[in-house]
């Protein structure tokens, strides 16, 4: 079987690999010649743990490779992923499909013989539909097929979660199409993947479905975090006790700043945008995303807070940047509304991510940019914790209390126990914990 990916971003490009890595004959397809001529020297475009080395591994082999030629590697396809982006569009909060409509029709015109054309971009419902239309439009007689298969990949796991995924969803029509995708996960099988198969419409609202619950489960557990701080709780004991619940499950009920990336906050509001054109709006999607955004104004207000409620001319540090661990993904990030409300705010900002430093030089104007944690917080009032790198899990306090001139920590992702830093001399400042002030 033969598999074409259109498409070399996070999910084209990560699926490809995990493709081939499954011992299926991978082209992977972008119009951006300098990113396959990244890719065909070993680069990769972005960062994701053990990506390189599976790439690497199956370019050896012969079972992935890359190129800017949709024809050819369409021409020789059983199957061709659509892996585009699909952004929120400008001005009304739909998904743009614009890529994933062009790729369909280039695709039509350069298949040859029977072909499964298969979304994997995250689309609103009724995509498939179009997008057979517009196929059929450019090849009536063509012998092809549609087929909807949502990725699933956590940023940071996205390999292993391909690998070993809690589902296969696959929306088809005929069964024909339905058995093509499904051969394609045959190495799951020995691990009894659960395989879904539904229609395309069903298909396309499950995955939005998940990204939406899994966001009102973070908005949820934040919000309670607000409480806990007025009544005296303590947030991570709430979400323990609701997480053993099997009902409810433990996973995203860790509050924070909010939550960002490529995912949730352009579905949560495509989905939104879909809901109300059908007249069947979704009201508590719709305060998810008033309060998310809410949410990253606060911890910039927690922080001014620490320091007084009053930041000009003051330094704060801030640590993490991107919007989760082990992703250079800058995507809607807490960061890029805390660091520029602090800025506008009077403080000097200094920074610093393990990974997304690039990324966000890119996008990001005002802060000083440092070469690690505690170049940061050297002369700094206060640091502050936005992204739970493994790296800010064992910062050497000592030598953090003698670099800033205040002992004052503002850990927006409660990584730190309260005790172990009253007694190492902090002011420590978390979400729905009690503050305390350093032992004296």
């Amino acid at each position: 079987m033969k598999i074409a990916m259109v498409g070399t971003g996070y999910v084209g490009l990560v699926s490809g690999a995990c493709f081939s890595e499954f011992g299926w004959d991978v082209v992977c397809v972008d119009n951006n010649s300098e990113k396959i001529s990244m890719l065909e020297n070993g680069q990769m475009p972005i960062y994701e743990p053990s990506l390189d080395d599976l790439v690497e591994r199956n370019v050896a082999a012969g079972r992935l490779s890359f190129t800017t030629d949709l024809a050819s590697a369409v021409k020789t396809a059983d199957a061709v992923f659509i892996a585009v982006g699909t952004p929120s569009r400008r001005g009304d909060g739909h998904a743009d499909l614009s890529y994933v409509f062009q790729a369909a029709e280039d695709i039509a015109r350069h298949a040859d013989g029977y072909t499964v054309v298969v979304t994997k971009s995250t689309v609103p419902v009724g995509t498939g539909r179009e997008v057979m239309k517009r196929i059929q439009a450019v090849r009536p007689d063509g012998e092809i097929e549609i087929a909807s298969n949502p990725e699933f990949l956590r940023e940071g796991s996205a390999i292993e979660d391909f690998k070993r995924p809690d589902r296969v969803v696959i929306g088809a029509d005929s069964a024909r199409a339905a058995e093509t995708v499904g051969s394609l996960y045959r190495p799951l099988f020995l691990r009894d993947t659960p395989i879904i198969h539904t229609s395309l419409e069903t298909a396309e609202l499950i995955k939005y479905a998940a990204n939406t619950f899994l966001a009102t489960k973070i908005t949820f557990i934040n919000e309670f975090a607000d409480l806990c701080e007025k009544v005296g709780a303590d947030v991570q004991d709430v979400a323990k006790g609701i997480g053993l619940d099997g009902r409810i499950g433990s996973k995203f009920l860790h509050a924070g700043p909010g939550y960002g990336g490529s995912c949730f906050p352009k579905d949560t509001e495509a989905l939104v945008r879909s809901a109300r054109d059908v007249g069947a709006p979704i009201s508590i999607v719709e305060q998810v995303i008033e309060v998310n955004a809410n949410r990253k104004e606060a911890m910039a207000q927690k922080i001014i807070d620490a320091c007084e409620g009053d930041v000009s001319g003051k330094t704060v540090a801030v640590l993490g940047l991107t919007f989760k661990p082990n992703t250079d993904d800058m995507r809607d990030s807490p960061s890029l509304v805390i660091v520029p409300r602090l800025i506008e705010a009077g403080a000097t900002v200094r920074v610093f991510d393990p990974v997304g430093m690039d990324e966000a030089r890119a996008i990001m104007e005002g802060p000083v940019w440092c070469s690690d944690a505690y170049d940061a917080m050297d002369g700094a009032d206060v640091v502050a914790i936005v992204t739970e790198w493994n790296e800010f899990r064992a910062l050497d306090l000592a030598r953090a209390k003698e670099l800033l001139k205040r002992p004052v920590m503002v850990d927006l992702r409660n990584i730190y126990r309260p005790e172990e830093m009253r007694e190492s001399g902090f002011d420590y400042i978390s979400v729905g914990r009690a503050s305390v002030t350093a032992a004296s």
